[in-house]
């Protein structure tokens, strides 16, 4: 583990307060609160924009706060819109392409590290 790593964020965050960054073509993060176990996120679409297929050992858990997603997950896919939520089993294939620009809000277990660097 990279020494310079916080293991937890504050107990409150402002949405003011957090900066979005760049996370591919149409793509923003925002990262929220996390802890050594779990870690929330807000990602920002751009209509058209892809989240391409991609495997981790983390359990994804989210929910779509707004706009419309194709959602694909170990080959099935799902157009999903707002209210709507999925889960991500650790190791499955998984994607999403941006139908109509939305927001993703996004929870792993344990916490993305590489997400702090």
């Amino acid at each position: 583990m990279h020494a310079t790593i916080a293991r937890n964020s504050d107990l409150f965050r402002r949405d003011a307060e957090a900066p979005w960054e760049e996370a591919g073509s149409g793509i923003r993060r925002k990262l929220l609160c996390y802890g050594e176990d779990i870690m929330l996120l807000r990602i920002a679409f751009e209509a058209g924009a892809v989240g391409a297929p991609h495997s981790h050992p983390h359990v994804q858990c989210s929910v779509v706060e707004s706009g419309a997603f194709d959602v694909t997950i170990a080959g099935r896919t799902e157009r999903l819109r707002a209210g709507d939520s999925f889960i991500v089993p650790s190791g499955a294939l998984h994607g999403a392409v941006c139908v109509e620009a939305g927001v993703l809000v996004d929870v792993f277990t344990p916490m993305r590290e590489d997400f702090l660097r």
